[in-house]
């Protein structure tokens, strides 16, 4: 079958629901054809585009999954898609022992297990994806086994220590400072820190609206005095008349904010502590818990459904059961 320039996926260039909107328009024939095309010529934009038109209609997520999500499955469909090219596969009717090789090169290669499951999740999206499109029935991924990691993410990555929050807090402009304390005492994920508009900002109340956590669940969290003055001094450093435009952050992206903390790190002396912008969330966790002993009031305010998943952002002292061992009888 060849296709006619009129026939071949448009590479994704306008927002997801655009994007969604090429493949729902078509007939189901004519989708088949073109998701059939795509696994046959093994084209990574092809088969990105119809994923990412399968994740934008048909995933809770839907057109608001968080760009962090979409650069993780997009490499890994980058990556299948390469060694489904260089071990020639039929994406469309993958060997029952195919898939399980695919992981296990992942793992030889050097990679992390939570970057194979990732890489992993990836593939499995884009299955899904060809499925939705009517071209194929392959699930090839739902037996693999995939590498475990045994040590504990808070291990892995711990939360920052209480030195280093305030190292770069010295050293920080007004919007680092924000930034920074969004973070470490608001408990925010990036994305939503960087999205903080100023109508969701209540100083007065002390509180802080996050209207779009992820799976585009609001919260609201509570403002520490440290951060309502940081907030306080840059509206006045860059909002003198009291205008209130709509971002409280100038820097609008994911890398944009990570370079300008990795200087911040840099400019204190201390860059080979900074390790992106998890840690400092778990910093929050952890000094809320520290407070309260109580996982599901931490779990509310980091934004999480299952208090399993704040466990691993709470870093526990390890002599916390000392005093009380001691007095047993």
């Amino acid at each position: 079958m060849t296709d006619t320039p009129a026939q071949a996926i448009v590479p994704f260039t306008g927002d997801a629901l655009t994007q969604a909107r090429t493949f729902t328009g078509l007939s189901d024939e004519a989708l088949r054809v073109r998701a059939v095309t795509a696994a046959r010529d093994k084209s990574f934009d092809d088969l990105w585009a119809l994923t990412l038109a399968y994740l934008a209609t048909e995933t809770s997520g839907g057109v608001k999954t968080s760009p962090h999500t979409l650069r993780a499955y997009r490499k890994g469909v980058q990556v299948l898609t390469e060694h489904a090219r260089d071990h020639a596969w039929n994406l469309l009717h993958p060997g029952r022992r195919e898939p399980g090789m695919f992981v296990a090169t992942l793992s030889a290669s050097g990679l992390k297990p939570a970057t194979v499951q990732a890489r992993v999740a990836a593939a499995s999206a884009l299955y899904r994806a060809l499925r939705w499109a009517g071209a194929t029935d392959a699930d090839p991924f739902t037996d693999v086994k995939r590498p475990k990691d045994r040590t504990k993410g808070i291990v892995k990555n711990p939360p920052y220590r209480a030195d280093f929050v305030q190292a770069m807090l010295a050293h920080a402009d007004a919007q680092e400072r924000v930034l920074l304390l969004l973070l470490a005492h608001a408990g925010l994920r990036i994305a939503e820190a960087l999205a903080v508009s100023w109508a969701d900002v209540d100083l007065e109340r002390r509180r802080l609206l996050v209207a779009h956590g992820k799976g585009d669940k609001a919260r609201r969290v509570p403002l520490s005095a440290m951060l309502r003055e940081a907030l306080t001094a840059l509206q006045h450093e860059h909002d003198p008349a009291g205008t209130r435009s709509e971002r409280v952050l100038h820097l609008k992206a994911y890398s944009s904010a990570y370079e300008r903390l990795q200087k911040l790190a840099l400019k204190c002396g201390r860059e080979h502590e900074f390790r992106g912008f998890h840690a400092g969330r778990k910093y929050a966790g952890t000094q809320l818990y520290a407070a309260t002993k109580d996982f599901t009031r931490v779990a509310g305010f980091l934004g999480h459904e299952q208090v399993d998943t704040t466990r691993r952002y709470v870093e526990l002292p390890e002599d916390d059961l000392d005093d009380i061992v001691e007095g047993f009888r």
